[in-house]
């Protein structure tokens, strides 16, 4: 599955093999074999490499996920603090929230074996269904993904522009995250609520649409916990905004079972007494 995999992601033998460091013989003669025991071509010829068929984009789906169990079912039969947990974030949280919550957790449980993916929301959420991820720190679950909210923390976005600057935000240019940002998706559903039309602007990320609103090239919707001390130093004014602040908490996330070792994480960052006021809250009845 592992070699299965490696060629998948690379569409190539020559590739798969360099990063297995193993001979491209040996990489043909394994997929060969996981065709013949499944009876069906997992991949056919494109130009200079290969491309998965209908049947190996099919396996590619459940390998993701035993391989997912694999890495969760090691972590499982460990102690909790020697086992493994593996953190999946959103951009702004691994920047804001997250640190302190894992520099103190580091410390008061040096064996446990932290890992960090930080992607967009929409992938976060697949990595997690297909348990390449033990928790996800992001906004809302989607409805029907099978995981559970352990905790939360308040958090708001706020609409952010140069000082200074006058006119009607909703004229000005929007300064727009990537596509699948979570944030991106908030700030044109909220355009759309409004029934505006501003022009936009896509910057990528969350810092380079902030400079950018600092500079006075627009306005943009930000987490205010990534702003806060640019707007308590001047650099940076809120925009009213009919509709703003929103109210976006934060959801730290998992599978229906987690891990004892990725509970011991839960338990730590709802302690305030160890991360103060970093810590996430229990007193909302988790959410499927």
């Amino acid at each position: 599955m592992h070699t299965f995999m490696a060629v998948h992601e690379t569409g190539s033998v020559k590739a798969a093999a360099e990063a297995l460091h193993v001979t491209p013989p040996a990489v043909s003669a394994a997929i060969a074999a996981l065709e013949v025991a499944l009876g069906t071509a997992l991949f056919a010829k494109s130009g200079r490499g290969i491309v998965p068929t209908d049947a190996g984009e099919t396996f590619a789906s459940y390998v993701r996920k035993l391989q997912g169990l694999l890495a969760e079912a090691a972590s499982a039969v460990q102690d909790a603090d020697r086992g493994r947990v593996r953190i999946g974030a959103v951009a702004t949280a691994s920047e804001y929230v997250l640190p302190r919550l894992i520099a103190s957790f580091a410390a008061e449980h040096p064996q446990v074996e932290l890992s960090l993916s930080v992607r967009p929301r929409e992938e976060l959420f697949s990595l997690a269904s297909d348990h390449a991820v033990d928790v996800v720190l992001a906004g809302r679950p989607p409805r029907g993904s099978g995981l559970v909210t352990r905790a939360r923390r308040p958090n708001r976005l706020v609409v952010v522009g140069k000082p200074g600057v006058r006119g009607d935000p909703l004229r000005m240019t929007w300064l727009l995250t990537a596509v699948g940002s979570g944030t991106r998706d908030t700030a044109l559903a909220l355009l759309t609520r409004l029934q505006a039309a501003p022009p936009l602007l896509t910057l990528g990320t969350s810092g380079a649409a902030v400079a950018a609103a600092r500079e006075g090239l627009g306005v943009t919707l930000v987490h205010e916990e990534a702003v806060r001390e640019q707007l308590e130093a001047g650099d940076l004014a809120s925009s009213p905004v009919t509709g703003t602040p929103l109210d976006r908490p934060w959801h730290l996330c998992t599978s229906p079972d987690p891990t004892a070792a990725t509970r011991l994480f839960l338990e730590h960052v709802c302690a305030s007494d160890a991360v103060g006021a970093a810590a996430f809250h229990t007193r909302h009845r988790p959410e499927g």
